[in-house]
């Protein structure tokens, strides 16, 4: 039954993650909760694997982690004369410099950035923009997958290659896991259940190690439980004048 390999092959991806990222997240969070007891906030980037949409405004996770995104608008209503393709966002490489400046992110913060390929041009030049500023990035990203394919940025680097730490989220080249016989395709990926185990790993030794620096960090709870919508909310406001 193809559950029941599911089960095997989400069991097997998650001790892949114990035997080779262990140390990595322990000493991951050691860094983001040194930050964090220096003043320096944590913000989330993600492509759409789960990164931010699951640690964002969590029950049961931390206040601090901030989701950070940005929009660019542009008016114009005269007809299309070429066909656009990857080719055209070259140009937007360095954009993410002046976005950043624009942002309330500082040297002394910490930016996670979620990428199963690492390739595109948005999460390298954010990296690269990101640390010229001070910024600590850590990435999630496949590093199986993504040595296997070229940037599309000016660089040539790829996402693991240009931030301070990296976090394997240990998915198969392709994402998904597993081979169904009569179908073409794979089926299942990877990164969603890795992205999200490794992250609530990465909070718990993050609280562990404020905890051991005397810091009792903001925990949400949950807003369907009477008084906790009020508790969220004076956590909010700690978050705001301390920074957890």
């Amino acid at each position: 039954m193809l559950k029941e390999r599911f089960f095997l092959e989400a069991e097997k991806l998650f001790e892949t993650i114990r035997n080779t990222q262990t140390t990595a997240i322990e000493q991951a969070g050691e860094i983001i909760a040194d930050k964090i007891s220096n003043g320096g906030n944590v913000y989330l980037f993600d492509t759409g694997h789960i990164v931010d949409s699951e640690i964002y405004n969590r029950v049961g996770g931390l206040v601090l982690m901030r989701r950070f995104t940005y929009d660019i608008l542009v008016n114009d209503h005269s007809r299309e004369k070429t066909c656009r393709d990857y080719r055209h966002e070259e140009n937007m490489a360095g954009v993410t410099r002046y976005i950043l400046q624009l942002s309330n992110l500082k040297s002394g913060d910490v930016l996670i950035i979620g990428s199963v390929s690492g390739k595109t041009i948005n999460v390298v030049d954010l990296a690269i923009e990101a640390r010229k500023m001070g910024i600590f990035v850590v990435s999630l990203t496949s590093v199986v997958f993504s040595s296997q394919l070229t940037s599309l940025h000016a660089s040539k680097q790829l996402l693991y290659e240009v931030s301070d730490f990296v976090l394997d989220n240990c998915a198969p080249y392709g994402d998904a896991m597993m081979d169904v016989e009569g179908l073409p395709s794979k089926i299942i990926p990877a990164s969603g259940l890795a992205a999200a185990y490794i992250m609530w790993a990465l909070n718990a030794q993050i609280i562990e190690c404020l905890m051991k620096l005397g810091i009792e960090p903001g925990v949400l709870r949950s807003v369907n439980i009477e008084g906790n919508r009020e508790y969220n909310q004076t956590l909010e406001q700690r978050y705001i004048e301390k920074g957890y």
